[in-house]
């Protein structure tokens, strides 16, 4: 049986040099069978080293269905330095609307999506698509037949969700894409998402009381 330091080491390899997270099954297959019980366990060592103490510029997550290694996000700002990021690797305001549009309204539709933003998205769903962010899932059966968005497994990863039901509320993701954007515009995009919010006429507010 391999040693228990052994194991801890190749699964931290592993883990380093692959960009797509892992799944624990594709994990416990770099060993013999004898020694898939203890990988288990070291699986769970490795995720407490890497679980996010402040002494270490890694982390281990698990998102879209594996384990990844990712640097801390407090360390983002030296990064950019590092790498001399610029705004041209940022997605669009219109972009980011769009994926949250998709992201939350899935599956649906580009006349949908135009629908809601009154603006044709198609050159915003090519990006989209180039990013590998939102796939085509299929086609409506209606008039036309057009093509369906959903998210992708990319998706997940970029956000850190392990699925679709981990999708926070409107309002947090929404300040999310501000981040992303630098600052978002004054439409919301929960507005953009569900249309804004009906404003209340005479007959709706009911007669005022004598």
């Amino acid at each position: 049986m391999t040693e228990r330091a052994e194991i801890d080491a190749v699964i931290e390899a592993a883990l380093f040099a692959t960009a797509e997270p892992l799944s624990r099954g594709k994990l416990r297959e770099l060993f013999s069978k004898d020694d898939r019980e203890e990988v288990t366990t070291a699986i769970g060592r490795v995720l407490d080293r890497y679980s996010g103490g402040r002494n270490r510029g890694i982390l281990a997550e698990e998102v879209a269905g594996g384990i990844r290694l990712v640097t801390r996000p407090e360390l983002h700002g030296y990064l950019r330095r590092l790498f001399h990021l610029t705004g041209r690797s940022r997605l669009s305001m219109a972009a980011l609307e769009t994926l949250a549009i998709v992201a939350y309204r899935q599956p649906i539709t580009g006349p949908e999506i135009q629908e809601l933003r009154s603006v044709n998205p198609s050159g915003v769903l090519k990006t989209l698509l180039e990013r590998r962010l939102i796939r085509i899932s299929g086609r409506k059966m209606v008039v036309g037949k057009p093509f369906v968005y959903a998210t992708t497994r990319d998706f997940l990863m970029q956000f850190g969700l392990r699925s679709l039901e981990e999708l926070p509320p409107l309002e947090e993701f929404e300040e999310v894409l501000g981040q992303m954007s630098g600052g978002l515009p004054g439409s919301s995009v929960e507005e953009e998402i569900f249309g804004p919010e009906p404003v209340a006429m005479p007959e709706d507010l009911g007669e005022e009381e004598e």
